[in-house]
């Protein structure tokens, strides 16, 4: 896209064209680094006191130039994870000429760059733009939280974004002795008092499946070996890869168990109460992949629980083994953990200026978790519930990560689609001499969330939350069974069927088994050709499903 040449008047504009800043000009001395620049003149966008002047010392002392952009000026980044931030014009004196102020800005109109004032915890971005009638240095000046630019620039030339997922109920279901006991315990009293024979049944399947599960955790706790199908599993022994500044090398016995989708570890190797059984939820790999899928990143990864750390770290190393998805650099600062109560938010989790709450999507189970500014941009998942419908993940034609991978794609096509034809478009004809409210509008994720699956909760609707994790106060509630009762209260009310449509769920998962006994060849075909379906694709270009 071609841009207006810089200090080249546009033919036939004329001074009466040029809209004058509001406020009187201040004359300050520029510099970079320690070297004179020349003067120039600083108009303020608004009037009165909110039109002060950001320099301090009334001097301008440039601290370095921002990483050069490929594909995107410096204005439409700004505007992206600064909107309308433009807090003053500065206007270079023609005489006596500065050959040196105008070789930066050349640099900077020609190299996709800005220029650096770093005042506190603040970035003053000096933006080279070209005038309609002025044949001096001119920029913009934009104001946005430390960090935040450099750290933008690579995300918006890669065309990616960044997603914040939870850990309990969303991606995993984990339990130790203790609260797989007390689940147990709970079910069990609650089917002594139970009338209905069709809800027994069920909880009597459910205890049964819990009951297997704890048998596997405890010899694997006694023995550091699992009995599974007749077949002796042993631990293998993972070294978990120490993080920068951590110098204690750390061992871990795991056995993982493909066919049932399920991983025991132990968070204290020294511990064995620390034992953990965790079933992953089906579809992670097919989310996962597609998140770097040819080696091209997608998305950055975050990770935002309010489960303990030491569990949510060795949680996310069996997600994420191979560690491509969050490196170890940056693991410390990408997984966060929330205190229980708490609200999560996108602010929190980009405290250290990772990436702005606008490029940001979350996949979490529940909404009201989060804080009410970025409920927009949370896609909410069914809370996964592998004991009470271990067949619910797969009793749709697309699972449920699946149809969160799809989301995320939609996203990412719909923010980059809004960014190139409307953003850049109108960046690319702005000029010196134009007002604020001719900056063009700002992409958010959330204007691109929408759930593309009908038998889903629309991601703007919040399930009835369910306990998460093991964190705090909240592991002492688990596995001393306080919180299990409302656990599974929510899980009836969200999950189960009830009255007559008990009836309707027993005949619809007879006639599903019946079709998968008798025809499995004719199932496994329907499932794969429904598993390719994808609806509101965006653009080869932009997305990339499998």
């Amino acid at each position: 896209m071609l841009r207006p040449s810089p200090l080249l008047p546009v033919p036939g504009a004329s001074a009466s064209a040029t809209a004058a800043p509001p406020g009187r000009a201040a004359s300050m001395r520029m510099f970079h680094g320690d070297v004179f620049l020349g003067e120039a003149d600083v108009f303020p966008i608004k009037p009165g006191p909110e039109g002060a002047l950001p320099f301090p010392s009334n001097e301008i002392r440039i601290s370095h130039l921002s990483p050069a952009s490929e594909r995107c000026p410096p204005l439409a980044i700004l505007q992206t994870i600064a909107p309308f931030s433009v807090r003053c014009k500065l206007q270079a004196r023609p005489l006596p000429p500065h050959p040196s102020l105008h070789r930066l800005y050349l640099t900077c109109f020609n190299e996709y760059k800005s220029a650096v004032v770093v005042v506190g915890d603040e970035e003053l971005h000096l933006v080279a733009m070209p005038s309609k009638v002025e044949k001096v240095p001119c920029f913009w000046c934009c104001s946005v939280r430390a960090g935040l630019y450099a750290a933008s620039v690579g995300m918006l030339n890669l065309r990616c974004l960044a997603i914040v997922f939870d850990l309990d109920e969303t991606l995993i279901v984990a339990n130790t002795m203790r609260s797989f006991e007390s689940r147990i315990e709970m079910l069990s009293r609650r089917m002594d008092i139970e009338d209905d024979p069709v809800r027994v049944a069920g909880m009597s399947a459910e205890i049964k499946r819990y009951i297997e599960d704890r048998e596997l955790l405890k010899e694997f706790i006694d023995t550091d070996t699992v009995t599974d199908n007749g077949r002796i599993v042993g631990t293998q022994k993972e070294e978990v890869q120490p993080m920068p500044g951590v110098q204690e090398r750390l061992v871990r016995p795991v056995i993982r168990l493909p066919e049932r989708n399920a991983i025991l570890t132990r968070i204290n190797p020294e511990i064995r109460d620390t034992s953990v059984f965790v079933k992953l939820r089906p579809a992670w790999e097919d989310l996962r992949s597609y998140l770097t899928a040819k080696g091209r990143k997608r998305f950055e990864v975050y990770v935002c629980t309010m489960a303990e750390r030491d569990y949510a770290l060795e949680i996310w190393r069996l997600l994420d083994p191979e560690a491509n998805l969050i490196s170890l650099n940056n693991l410390s600062d990408r997984v966060v953990c929330v205190k229980a109560g708490s609200k999560k938010s996108l602010q929190h989790v980009f405290r250290e200026g990772g990436c702005h709450p606008k490029m940001a999507m979350v996949i979490d189970d529940r909404l009201q978790v989060w804080d009410e500014k970025d409920q927009h941009r949370v896609h909410v998942v069914p809370a996964y519930a592998p004991y009470y419908a271990p067949q619910a993940e797969m009793a749709n034609a697309v699972p449920v990560l699946c149809v969160a991978r799809n989301v995320a794609c939609n996203v990412r096509g719909g923010f980059f689609r809004e960014f190139d034809e409307n953003l850049l478009k109108k960046v690319f004809e702005l000029l010196y001499e134009n007002e604020l409210l001719d900056l063009p509008y700002a992409p958010d994720v959330g204007d691109y969330l929408v759930s593309e699956d009908p038998n889903f909760p629309p991601s703007n609707k919040d399930p009835a939350p369910i306990p998460e994790g093991m964190s705090g106060a909240e592991v002492e509630k688990r596995l001393n069974g306080r919180a299990y009762q409302g656990d599974q209260k929510q899980i009836s009310s969200s999950i189960r069927p009830s009255g007559t449509s008990n009836t309707v769920f027993i005949l619809v998962t007879c006639l599903w088994t019946f079709f998968l006994l008798a025809f499995p060849r004719l199932v496994l075909v329907w499932y794969f050709h429904f598993e390719d379906i994808h609806i509101f694709l965006p653009r080869e270009d932009y997305c990339t499903v499998k």
